[in-house]
């Protein structure tokens, strides 16, 4: 029975609340398309959790409930009989059906083409051996020393974390070091240190950059307008945020494992290209992170900046039709489908109705923040770093926009960078995050260990982002 659990819970609570009179609801002026999308939520939360199927294809069942029973394409007898609610006189905008269109919108979101020139940019890279070369060039300042050798795979992997996916720069580093860690004896605890310097760095480094991850690209959806904020500005405080933690976490795995051995060599051969496609994508690469930094100085935003790759790469055949196959589209659905699920409560009013129904200002803005970013931690160690933010995200930008009290800490801006940065900090386990597991997988460290360092890093990590954001309403940055 237990094995069809999974199935089960996820397709029949959110029939059940689906069918429930709105009577039934405790929160007062709940409207019929609001039902629905609670429903939908339920769906995706509980199949992101129990994944019954897989992650992506959750966020694809998603977007067609949406389109199916909420939108103005809905099925008709889904169309009929949603302005019945009293509460429609008072909240006309709850029962209005949203544009089938820009539900569809969400699959080719700016965002998304942001993390498909990120994507273009790591094939490339990877293809023309740009990422190996370069780790065999910025490791030799390193020395033979375990600890400072540690620290140059640690750097390296945070750096290829920015601009490439956490789990590919994982598994490309854990294979350079693979063979480094068969000159360590069985019983030598740096084992352990090596193999999991390098998850760690790769889920740190991901903060970095607002490609680096998806929860950072899901949080840039939500911070618009006033509080909107670049790819040079994100970089210009996750960066030195980024070089701290690690510095922390190098240390704490230092202490924690300490080397027998007094030297460690890494053989990485190889050499630059200098093929006329090669330099193509040095200079392509190289161009468009220069022009993502300089940021508004040309009049592109980060999103058109990111299709350049995608053109220049495309029209010399660097990335063929063959190459295209192996691009991440998972995460591009999986970001999409939270995407949608956002729109929805927010065109709704469902995620306003569900914060202004718990009386957020009687609580002091400080357990608020702590206790949003304490449950996204908690959630990121159990499911889906993208998942947890695509669920989290539009509640909290609602909360962030609505609670009075939450001004004076920097409003929806903290709360958002707070959650977006927790959700990247949950690496207690091997089911954390697809790096973690990589690790586990080699056999080098047992799940002990990676909770002791994990938890540590997280909770450090969370604390950490507290400080960050007080120094950034200190210097202005955040009004």
């Amino acid at each position: 029975m237990r094995q069809y659990l999974k199935y089960i819970i996820p397709t029949v609570i959110p029939l059940l609340i689906f069918f429930l009179p709105l009577e039934a609801f405790p929160v007062e002026g709940l409207t019929v398309l609001q039902q629905r999308v609670i429903a939908v939520f339920l769906f995706a939360a509980l199949a992101w959790v129990f994944e019954p199927i897989p992650i992506y294809a959750t966020s694809v069942t998603v977007i067609t409930l949406l389109l199916m029973t909420v939108s103005n394409r809905a099925l008709w007898f889904f169309q009929t009989g949603v302005d019945s609610a009293a509460s429609c006189e008072v909240t006309p905008q709850s029962c209005e059906l949203i544009s089938s269109a820009s539900i569809m919108a969400t699959m080719a979101s700016p965002i998304i083409m942001l993390f498909l020139g990120g994507f273009f940019l790591a094939m490339a890279a990877t293809k023309y051996r740009l990422d190996v070369n370069l780790a065999r060039v910025l490791l030799k300042p390193f020395g033979q020393q375990p600890k400072y050798v540690m620290l140059g795979l640690m750097i390296i992997t945070a750096i290829f974390s920015m601009f490439m996916s956490n789990t590919a720069t994982t598994a490309m580093m854990l294979s350079i070091l693979a063979p480094v860690l068969l000159v360590f004896s069985k019983d030598d605890p740096s084992r352990a240190a090596f193999a999991l310097s390098i998850p760690v760095a790769a889920n740190i480094g991901g903060i970095g950059t607002p490609i680096g991850t998806p929860p950072n690209a899901i949080a840039l959806k939500y911070l618009v307008g006033e509080n909107a904020i670049s790819f040079g500005e994100w970089m210009a405080f996750a960066v030195p945020y980024v070089v701290i933690l690690m510095a922390l976490s190098w240390l704490l795995l230092v202490k924690m494992f300490p080397a027998k051995s007094d030297k460690v060599e890494l053989d990485i051969k190889g050499k630059f290209l200098k093929t006329p496609k090669a330099i193509t994508v040095y200079i392509t690469f190289a161009g468009t992170i220069l022009l993502w930094l300089m940021g508004k100085n040309h009049g592109m935003d980060s999103y058109t900046v990111a299709l350049i790759p995608v053109a220049v790469f495309s029209m010399t055949g660097i990335i063929n039709k063959e190459d295209l196959k192996k691009i991440s589209w998972d995460v591009l659905w999986l970001v999409s489908g939270g995407f949608a699920l956002g729109l929805a409560l927010d065109k709704t009013g469902l995620a306003a109705l569900l914060v202004n129904s718990i009386p957020f200002d009687d609580f002091s803005p400080y357990i608020v923040l702590i206790g949003a970013s304490g449950l996204c931690l908690l959630m990121a160690n159990f499911m889906s770093h993208t998942a947890t933010a695509n669920l989290l995200m539009p509640i909290m930008a609602a909360l962030g926009a609505s609670m009075t009290s939450l001004a004076p800490l920097g409003g929806q801006v903290t709360l958002i960078l707070v959650v977006t940065f927790a959700a990247s900090l949950g690496m207690s386990l091997p089911i954390s995050t697809p790096p973690n597991a990589l690790a586990h997988a080699s056999g080098n460290v047992n799940t002990n260990q990676m909770a002791k360092v994990g938890v540590v890093v997280g909770v450090g990590g969370l604390a950490m982002t507290f400080g960050m954001v007080w120094i950034l309403k200190l210097v202005g940055f955040i009004a």
